[in-house]
């Protein structure tokens, strides 16, 4: 199993692709394999695609103390130093984004491109979780119950409108089992994503940037996205009508798209 040891975090990671390197940047709780092969498959025809498990979560190294976002990005960009990458392409999702916000203002030299989905910047304005799906959640993490904390995360994360096709569950229940995620990590990460706030120096990064964000998302809900491309007057903002917070996984194609038309534009520029 590839892995780099950084100042901070030893990390595991996925290689697969050629082109210009792409890294993929997780959320709380996900792991390289929540990005999904409908997802990364067309990705890697394009680009040499790196995906990594954050420190603590999934086939990193265990973690026992807390950690911010701040920790993370240089965590991140660590990595890219371990595997050769001056630069490179930049995906982060959820508390991904975060992270790669992060990156971009300590390091703009290392990003080719930027693409935040479903993120959210911290600061008046921003929202977090809604109180009953925060509910849902935090209450299955609670119960001890691995099926039960499985499905609250596939109610939370994916649009009502995707769940009312039943046999959408079998994948997102075999990639939230395929790895390990702890739930003292999950903790950890909460508490990273708390301490976050970009929103005074957003306007800040100068590296061409791509914000999706899903009107149906029930984790950082869709006012995130307009508040970030509000402080982020030259970035691209793409609505996904109808969409859930996993957007890559609800519609892998047309995310993979998204990204790679912007991705290669921004090469070409």
């Amino acid at each position: 199993m590839p892995s780099v040891s950084t100042p901070n975090a030893e990390l595991h990671y996925e290689r697969a692709g050629s082109g210009e390197p792409l890294l993929l940047i997780q959320g709380m709780s996900g792991t390289h394999v929540a990005w999904g092969e409908p997802f990364l498959e067309p990705l890697r025809e394009h680009f040499d695609v790196i995906a990594f498990d954050n420190r603590g979560i999934g086939l990193s190294a265990p973690i026992d103390g807390p950690f911010t976002i701040v920790e993370m990005a240089e965590d991140t960009a660590a990595l890219m130093g371990e595997l050769g990458l001056e630069s490179a392409h930049v995906v982060g999702i959820s508390m991904g984004g975060m992270i790669a916000q992060e990156l971009a203002l300590a390091h703009p030299e290392r990003l080719r491109s930027l693409t935040l989905g479903c993120t959210y910047c911290g600061g008046p304005g921003s929202q977090l979780m809604p109180e009953e799906n925060a509910r849902k959640l935090l209450g299955g993490l609670a119960s001890g119950d691995r099926d039960k904390a499985i499905r609250a995360g596939y109610e939370v994360n994916l649009s009502p409108a995707f769940r009312a096709d039943e046999t959408h569950f079998a994948a997102f229940n075999e990639m939230a089992t395929s790895v390990p995620a702890a739930k003292q990590t999950i903790e950890l990460q909460v508490q990273a994503i708390f301490g976050h706030d970009t929103s005074g120096r957003l306007g800040e990064i100068s590296t061409p940037t791509l914000i999706v964000h899903g009107t149906e998302d029930g984790v950082l809900p869709y006012p995130n996205g307009e508040m970030i491309a509000s402080l982020m007057p030259s970035a691209r903002f793409e609505t996904l009508e109808g969409i859930g917070h996993m957007f890559w996984w609800e519609q892998p194609e047309v995310s993979a798209d998204l990204i790679r038309e912007h991705a290669l534009t921004a090469g070409r520029a």
